[in-house]
Order: C-alpha cells, then sequence, then structure tokens
C-alpha cells in the first residue's frame, strides 16, 4: 500500500462504495464504466496479489476470493484504513467488519445467562421496519462486511424476513445466532432463500437434562437440534455456540463429540460475561486456570480437524501462536492455516486483527438503534437513527479509548501480547467498571483474580 500509485488512487477513492467496485472489476464480476476504473482495479488488484506473496496465496485465489461482495466489502475496509490511518497494530478501522444485530429482546425461553434480558414480548421502543431497513443502508453505506441477527431470539421478530432479504441483497454476509427451536423444514429453507450464509444454535449441554434446566423450557434441546439438522438439511453452514460455566464445563468433551455427530461446521465456546442476567451466576465463572486448561484442550481438539472450533476469550489468540503449529484463531470468528515458511506472516496478521474486537472490528446495535462496543458491554455510545452509524464509530471518545492499545492507562500495556489479545474488555467492565481495566480470567493476570474473590468474600462476610 506505500506504492505511490497505489496511494494515490487510494486517496481519490474516499468513498469505501468506490473501492468495493474496482475490487469488482479487478474479479471480472464488476463492469467498468470507463478506462479510469480499469487502470485503477489494475494497480490495486496487483498490490494486492503482491501483498498475497506473503502468505502463499495466487492470484487466481485472490480473485476468487474477491467474485463474493463480503470479501469485496471486507478488503474494501482494510484497504481504505490503511490509507486513512496507515498500519496500525492492531489496525484501526473505517468501518466494523461485523455487526451483531440485537434484533429484538422478545425471545419464546429464559435462559438464566441471558445477557440482553429477554422477555416474552418486543421493547416499546423497539425500530420500525423503516427505521431497521435504514440501519441496514447506513451499515452498507459504511462498508460494514457482516451481519449477525441475534436478540432475544430473532426468528420470532415479524420484520426478520424482510430486513434479513433486504440486507443480503446488499452483498452483506449474513448470519443468525438462535436458540434453534424455531427453525423448522420450512423455516431452514426460507433462511436459504433469503440469503441467510450461516446459523448459530446455542446449546448448554448435551442432552435435555442439562439444556433445558438451563434454557427455562422442556423440549428445547430436543427442538434445538432438530434445528440443526434442518439448518443443514437447506444447506446453512451451521454452529453450536455454547457459554462455559462451572455448570457444564466437564462437559464440553460430550458437546464436542455432539457437534460432529450433527456435522456442524463450527464449535464455539463464549467467554461467559456476568451481564444481564447473567449477574445473577457470576460464580459459576471459570477461573484463569481452568479457561486456559479449556482453551488449550479446544486447540488440540481443533487440530484434530472434521469442524473448527474458537473461542471468544481473545487469549486463544496467545494460545494458537504460542502452540507454532499452523493453526491460529486471530479472533473469536476467523481461522488461518499458514505454512511454517510463513509463521512470519501469521504473527503480524492476528496482530494486525488484534484479539479482542469489541469497538474496533466489530459492534452492536440494539433492538432500538442504539450502538454498543459489545453485547456484553452495555455502554450506549451513541444510536444509528439518531446520530448516525459513521458519526458514533469514527468519533466515538469510548470506541477511541478501546483502540489505543498503548495507552499508559490501558491494562496491559506493556504485555507482549496486548496487540495479538488485548485482554477481554466486557469482562474488565463486567467485573471493574471500567473498559481500560484488567481482564481478571487471563491468566497473566491471575492475581487480580485472588483480588476479585478476596473483594467478594468480604462482602459475604
Amino acid at each position: 500500500m506505500d506504492n505511490r500509485f497505489v496511494s494515490f488512487i487510494l486517496r481519490e477513492m474516499t468513498e469505501v462504495k468506490r473501492l468495493e467496485r474496482v475490487l469488482g472489476i479487478y474479479a471480472d464480476v464488476t463492469e467498468p464504466e470507463g478506462a479510469g476504473e480499469k487502470v485503477h482495479a489494475k494497480i490495486v488488484g496487483k498490490a494486492i496479489e503482491k501483498g498475497g506473496e506473503r502468505f502463499g496465496a495466487s492470484p487466481d485465489t485472490i480473485k476468487d476470493l474477491f467474485r463474493d461482495p463480503y470479501m469485496r466489502k471486507g478488503f474494501a475496509v482494510i484497504i481504505r484504513s490503511i490509507a486513512e490511518y496507515g498500519i496500525t497494530v492492531p489496525q484501526r478501522l473505517i468501518a466494523p467488519f461485523m455487526i451483531v444485530w440485537d434484533f429484538t429482546e422478545q425471545c419464546n425461553l429464559k435462559c438464566r445467562h441471558c445477557y440482553a434480558n429477554a422477555t416474552p414480548h418486543p421493547a416499546p421502543d423497539e425500530l420500525s421496519l423503516e427505521g431497521k431497513l435504514n440501519v441496514v443502508d447506513q451499515l452498507d453505506e459504511a462498508g460494514v462486511a457482516a451481519i449477525s441477527f441475534s436478540g432475544g431470539e430473532p426468528l420470532i421478530n415479524k420484520d426478520f424476513w424482510k430486513v434479513a432479504e433486504y440486507a443480503a441483497s446488499k452483498g452483506f454476509y449474513i448470519s443468525v445466532a438462535t436458540n434453534g427451536t424455531l427453525i423448522s423444514e420450512k423455516a431452514a429453507k426460507r433462511l436459504k432463500e433469503v440469503g441467510v450464509r450461516y446459523v448459530e444454535v446455542s446449546l448448554d449441554g448435551p442432552n435435555a437434562e442439562i439444556h433445558d434446566r438451563f434454557r427455562g423450557a422442556e423440549r428445547a434441546f430436543e427442538r434445538a437440534v432438530k434445528g440443526i439438522e434442518n439448518a443443514r438439511g437447506a444447506g446453512l453452514s451451521t454452529g453450536i455456540a455454547t457459554a462455559v460455566t462451572h455448570y457444564n464445563l466437564d462437559k464440553i468433551p460430550e458437546m464436542i463429540e455432539l457437534g460432529r455427530r450433527l456435522r456442524v461446521d463450527r464449535f464455539i465456546v463464549f467467554n461467559f460475561i456476568p451481564t444481564g442476567k447473567g449477574k445473577d451466576m457470576v460464580k459459576e465463572d471459570l477461573d484463569p486456570d481452568e479457561r486456559e486448561e479449556l482453551m488449550g484442550y479446544l486447540y488440540d481438539e481443533w487440530k484434530r480437524g472434521e469442524m473448527q472450533i474458537f473461542c471468544t476469550c481473545p487469549a486463544y489468540a496467545r494460545v494458537s501462536i504460542a502452540r507454532k503449529e499452523g493453526k491460529v484463531s486471530p479472533t473469536h470468528f476467523a481461522e488461518m492455516e499458514i505454512p511454517e515458511e510463513f509463521g512470519g506472516a501469521a504473527k503480524a496478521l492476528t496482530e494486525f486483527i488484534g484479539g479482542c474486537g469489541a469497538g474496533r472490528i466489530y459492534c452492536s446495535i440494539e433492538h432500538n438503534g442504539d450502538i454498543q462496543p459489545c453485547v456484553f458491554m452495555p455502554i450506549r455510545i451513541g444510536n444509528a437513527r439518531e446520530d448516525g452509524f459513521v458519526n458514533v464509530w469514527k468519533n466515538s471518545g469510548v470506541l477511541n479509548k478501546l483502540r489505543d492499545r498503548d495507552a499508559e492507562n490501558y491494562a496491559g500495556h506493556t504485555c507482549a501480547f496486548r496487540y495479538v489479545c488485548g485482554g477481554c474488555r466486557a469482562r474488565a467492565y463486567a467485573y471493574y467498571g471500567d473498559i481500560l481495566a484488567p481482564d481478571p480470567g487471563c491468566i497473566i493476570m491471575g492475581r487480580e483474580w485472588e483480588r476479585i474473590k478476596s473483594l467478594s468474600d468480604e462482602k459475604e462476610a
């Protein structure tokens, strides 16, 4: 990107949508409107191919990637961000890669650990259909690449299908985080038809006894498993998500085997955050040693193949790099498998992406348009409808604090893994009320966990 011709062209492309077009022209899926666009596409394409050499990626491989509008969106954001801010570690972005949209507070279950405090009814301040479509337009103009619909239970909402289909038509990668109980064969086919590509179903245990008790509803496990099978049958990519606590820690091996039997594509362990209803079960949280052992086990299972195995704890990136075995998880929704000769590039890319993504590579939007750094970090930093998404993303003081890992008041700013991991900022906020505080779940911060335990014991006494 330091090439003077490339830099000049990127400065000319002030809008990320223009760069998306150029990448489409390079990939031979978009017709150029003039000779200028052709030239721009050739120069930018050659620059990307040069960078791809460092990761062993051929020009044909790169072009194939860019035939997917989602990949064009993602790379356009990266390239425009480098043009705007230069190379930073972690990289500062002009827009997040992904938005988790808590589409509604309405839900048909009563989960013990619900961060959203979901209810059987939609919230009175939920956005109208017009408001939701406007949010999609804003995210498209900003350059966001992926939208994950969550809740509450998104599939219960009357507007979900129209909004999901509209978002897919804009080229977003669309995923749905769901309890799975509403995915009938008909619903699964409809998800595929409207453009959803990935369905992630929450399970808290490998059997009905554990899962149903945690979810507060009979037959929740049976219906969730059937939902996964229906989604797979419709040709959707599928995953299982589980929040690990003392309640189900010893059941993780059985759950991974369940995932293999169901032939899901991904098994993802969520870093339990004591927020929302989860505040009532804070004592069920893992200690740093338990979490470290769990991440090591997850990595070993991941190496076996068959399905991706991730963890939302940002320290998983550190664990995967330390193994030096080729597989690296730079963030909780991505994997890299890079040959040994490109190992240095893998570390560089992991630092570039930067572990904890709160307010950096992702953020959340609530049912009423409120913007938060993370779904587990209930800090209102603005509203998409009232303040404009791009304005909030660029100018929020909270987000800008989260992006500076070298600030003296950022816990762990001297840690060797601050760019790879950065600590879970939601955990820091949940335990200390401070987004820059230490992550007490980190093995390197073990003393913080002991301090929290002492304070808790004193309060009980």
